[in-house]
């Protein structure tokens, strides 16, 4: 795990800074590569690149070229899969100076051209120079569990692995606001798509990759999930032996390491189950670790991750964090994640990872289990309401207003959706699993929101057409599989895993998802939807395949998520500082928001905790304005 960054001038030698811009570049992601630093400079193009060693500690340091030295490859992530193609490569007759999956990079891209991205199993970012005709690729995996962004100009393109690493740069002109990702964060609690918050800068997306030659800036897509029927003729028995079979292939390539791996532990099925695979698979000493939090009682996972822990044999660990260790955080966790995000988890997993930090220097999480399987709540009752709806025939509409009148009120609105879900197909009202129109701009929002925020809203049709286009490509699937599609595309990349990234590499910590292996994921949008979800039970399959092996206190406990208590600690320790921050005449004067309306919402939040996401979001937004745009010291922001 790494950072990578860099400048291609496209038709002129390159500035004279480009030696100190990549220090700059690099030196401001260091967390991501704290070990060694390297770079490469050569006919208008420079790479930089930060290590955190993992494979190959002694010779895999970066840039990494060819035999000649015509290609240099600066990388992010691991090759699973590399020793394989390392072979076939020494088969071909390429010579390999090192034992390092960054190496197989430049000889598959000799050996095969741009096809070989089909041959990756990994998660990855990297950025490949070709100095031989001038080109640059640069490449993201599949399911966008690394990420890489990138500005572009008429004469250059800069890119990074960190968003900061871009504002190192002088001639980019500094950090603007795109109001309409603003509302797109509104709507989503998250930015997706390829725009960022900062007008200049967008993200490669997952299964892309670009190619930039003779000035031209090619976007192409190498891959996509495809929900399809390939497996629908086999029964259960045969699924479950198929899903066990990958999923020890997947985990023993995930274990492979130069340095110590642990895991994270939820207490849920999918952490367990890859733990019980790296246990029976594989021959390392594993160390587990939970986080849990003080007062009130609070539910927490420790419980059943220490059930897990004794099961296995793992050395484990658990931990505690307070309202004030989150209160303290947040400033930087605003920092480290670069856009606003509503992931309070995200606090609990940076305080975890820097506790393991001492131990490991990888951990491995379940994340992507509920994506790719459906553990998720709303994979059950979305589609069930949306085939009531349906059976209503032309009743259907005037049903779905009295729903809606009677759920209004009801715990803030909080069930309001369901009348959107009864009254309309899923690509009216489906924004990804943690949003929806009751989030976004109903009769509530209206009144907070400004003049201005309102016409943005209503002219945001960038919003709009990249959920138009992600239901188009899964129009004929079923309810379920559009909505794991569109998951896939938007919260699994844009919240999910920069979250998990960014924060775990805060703290120099690579972390590792193999439920996001493409062919893991490619398995189970081929399954039929009645085994991933069979009534009220989510996740069908993966259960039945765990019967007997994980215990069934954990196979079988209601999902929770990750239970962080963040509305309590909103609502008591943090309330007057929110208030402070929110209703400051800088916040108030940047034109979002009415500012007697955010009060009225902060203060029935207080009462009943309703709008606690709402309220957590918006601080975040406003925090995220004073750290990149009035460039406020994180340390002396304060919350």
């Amino acid at each position: 795990m790494c950072g990578i960054c860099g400048k291609y001038y496209f038709k002129r030698p390159g500035g004279d800074d480009l030696p100190g811009l990549l220090r700059r570049m690099t030196g401001s992601m260091a967390h991501r590569g704290p070990d060694d630093e390297g770079f490469y400079i050569r006919n208008g193009v420079g790479l930089g690149h930060r290590r955190l060693s993992i494979i190959d500690l002694s010779t895999g340091k970066q840039p990494i070229a060819n035999e000649d030295g015509s290609v240099v490859v600066v990388f992010n992530g691991e090759i699973y899969n590399y020793e394989s193609l390392r072979d076939s490569l020494l088969g071909k007759g390429h010579v390999f100076k090192t034992h390092s999956d960054t190496e197989v990079i430049v000889h598959s891209y000799e050996e095969y051209g741009e096809e070989f991205l089909q041959k990756l199993r990994g998660m990855f970012a990297f950025a490949l120079w070709d100095d031989r005709n001038r080109t640059l690729l640069l490449a993201r995996d599949r399911l966008g569990i690394k990420p890489l962004y990138f500005s572009t100009s008429p004469d250059r393109i800069l890119f990074s692995s960190e968003i900061k690493g871009i504002l190192q740069d002088a001639e980019f002109g500094g950090a603007e606001v795109n109001p309409e990702a603003i509302d797109s964060f509104l709507r989503c609690y998250f930015v997706p798509g390829q725009e960022t918050i900062f007008r200049k800068i967008r993200r490669l997306l997952p299964g892309w990759y670009m190619k930039v030659s003779n000035g031209q800036v090619a976007e192409r897509q190498y891959w996509d999930l495809k929900f399809g029927t390939k497996y629908y003729g086999l029964g259960i028995d045969v699924l479950k032996h198929k899903l066990d079979s990958l999923l020890k292939e997947t985990v023993r390539g995930h274990m492979l390491s130069d340095v110590p791996v642990g895991f994270l532990l939820s207490g849920g099925v999918d952490s367990t189950a890859l733990l019980s695979y790296a246990v029976n698979e594989t021959n390392k000493n594993i160390s587990t670790f939970t986080v849990g939090f003080s007062g009130q009682n609070f539910a927490d996972e420790r419980e059943y991750a220490r059930m897990a822990a004794r099961k296995y044999g793992t050395r484990h660990f658990d931990m505690t964090i307070s309202s004030g260790d989150f209160q303290d955080f947040l400033p930087a966790y605003v920092w480290h994640m670069e856009e606003p995000v509503c992931e309070p988890p995200a606090i609990a997993l940076h305080y975890i990872t820097k506790f393991a930090s001492d131990y490991v220097k990888v951990l491995i999480s379940g994340e992507g289990g509920d994506e790719a399987f459906a553990g998720y709540p709303n994979y059950a009752t979305y589609p069930m309401i949306g085939r009531m709806g349906r059976s209503a025939g032309p009743f259907r509409k005037p049903l779905s207003k009295i729903l809606k009148y009677f759920v209004e009120s009801f715990k803030g609105g909080k069930y309001r959706k369901y009348g959107y879900v009864f009254g309309e197909e899923a690509n009216k009202y489906y924004y990804s699993r943690t949003s929806g129109p009751f989030t976004s701009f109903n009769e509530r929002w209206e009144t907070i929101c400004s003049d201005y925020m309102r016409d943005i809203h209503r002219n945001n049709s960038s919003f709009s057409s990249i959920f138009d286009n992600h239901f188009l490509n899964v129009k004929d699937n079923s309810d379920l599989d559009k909505l794991l599609y569109v998951d896939s595309k938007t919260w699994l990349p844009d919240d999910l895993l920069i979250k998990a990234d960014k924060i775990t590499m805060a703290n120099s910590v690579e972390l590792r998802v193999p439920f996001l292996d493409h062919e893991i994921m490619e398995f189970a949008a081929n399954i039929p939807p009645k085994y991933k979800v069979r009534g009220n039970t989510t996740k069908f399959l993966l259960k039945e395949t765990f019967q007997g092996i994980i215990p069934n206190e954990i196979l079988f406990r209601k999902k929770t998520g990750f239970p962080v208590p963040y509305d309590v600690w909103m609502r008591n320790e943090l309330k007057g500082r929110i208030k402070e921050i929110l209703l400051d005449p800088i916040s108030l004067g940047r034109g979002y928001f009415n500012g007697m309306e955010l009060e009225n919402l902060i203060n029935d939040n207080n009462k009943n905790g309703f709008h606690s996401k709402e309220i957590f979001s918006l601080l975040v937004l406003e925090l995220w304005h004073k750290t990149f745009l009035d460039k406020n010291d994180i340390t002396r922001i304060g919350i």
